[in-house]
């Protein structure tokens, strides 16, 4: 485990920003080579003496469940409660979350979260973070290394298992409906190929889709995460095959854009219609959508990590070791469940 580094407080952070602004001057690189920060990126104020400095570098702002999930990590880091935040949103590219982790270190931050866009290529930006004795923290998706030593833990879901418990769903409906030995036609509106919530999703349902020999996965196309890029793919499974029963979407932004496209072809939703859709997330909208019937179910990936992130970093602060893998508590929804009653106390 990375040791805890000294609290950076007000004096030290001035002396820092000093250093990488002299830095900018003579057009210096990071110790690997990489972008410098620009001068109009440093914060105007500082951290007051003995705040907990946080470097979050975020995915983006793609979906409903991102907007949660963001919001969450900036309730949760308050200047009220003693931490003083750096937040950067990555635009959906890797190159600028590598950019904003080269910054956190040169700012000499107390504790680096990354929620990375996908998971191969973050080996030697860690390794400048270690070397720099900042712990990395890992949250929502994973991230492929050499030397897992590069991160203290992960916090998120455990997108195989989600996978899986959808593909269970569909089984177990079938099956209520007299189709278990039917021909099944399916398509999948992929996340972010690479992604971690991609590939887990992908794969765990693929696990339960090999002891069916009857369903039949027509295409895999990837939606990015988004309503429009998977309207747009909808669009092409309609005018592709003439027989889709059910409709993967592993995420709801995506779900939202297939079922416009759906509609607009005039073809029925629902486990009784002609196209059933299995989304992930689990967001309000989508929950509405269940209980429509329009969304057939929904698996819960819970996007308030923020507390669960924090519980670490306050164990580290006292020198308490945590485990590597940490999932956050999930469920999913389906049209026997009473939607009104649950959004009722739902945070998200």
């Amino acid at each position: 485990m990375a040791g805890i580094r000294k609290r950076t407080g007000k004096k030290s952070f001035t002396a820092i920003f000093i250093f990488c602004f002299v830095l900018l001057l003579a057009g210096c690189g990071s110790g690997t080579g990489g972008d410098v920060v620009p001068q109009e990126e440093m914060e105007s104020s500082e951290p007051d003496e003995g705040d907990i400095v946080i470097g979050i570098s975020q995915v983006g702002s793609e979906s409903d469940w991102r907007t949660t999930n963001t919001e969450a990590y900036l309730n949760t880091f308050t200047e009220e409660k003693g931490y003083y935040l750096i937040f950067e949103d990555g635009q959906q590219k890797q190159e600028n979350q590598v950019k904003a982790l080269r910054k956190f270190i040169l700012k000499g931050v107390d504790y680096i979260v990354l929620d990375p866009i996908v998971e191969t290529g973050w080996d030697a930006v860690l390794k400048e973070a270690k070397d720099a004795n900042i712990p990395v923290i890992i949250a929502d998706r994973n991230v492929l290394v050499e030397d897992e030593s590069l991160y203290i833990c992960r916090v998120g879901s455990d997108f195989m298992q989600e996978g899986r418990n959808a593909g269970e769903w569909l089984a177990k409906n079938l099956e209520l409906r007299g189709r278990e030995n039917t021909d099944i036609n399916i398509v999948t509106l992929q996340g972010t190929l690479g992604s971690t919530a991609q590939l887990g999703r992908t794969l765990g349902f693929a696990e339960v889709m090999e002891k069916h020999p009857n369903w039949n996965m027509l295409e895999y196309q990837s939606g990015d995460f988004t309503q429009a890029k998977a309207y747009e793919v909808m669009e092409y499974f309609l005018d592709t095959y003439d027989d889709i029963d059910v409709v993967i979407s592993e995420n709801d932004n995506m779900a939202f854009g297939a079922i416009e496209a759906i509609k607009e072809a005039r073809l029925r939703l629902g486990r009784n219609g002609d196209i059933m859709i299995i989304s992930f997330d689990a967001v309000r909208d989508a929950l509405l959508l269940v209980q429509k019937g329009e969304i057939a179910a929904d698996f819960e990936c819970n996007p308030i990590t923020a507390p669960l992130v924090e519980e670490i970093i306050q164990k580290l602060e006292r020198g308490e070791a945590v485990e590597k893998v940490q999932y956050v508590e999930e469920t999913y929804f389906d049209y026997k469940m009473d939607i009104e009653m649950l959004l009722e106390n739902r945070t998200y």
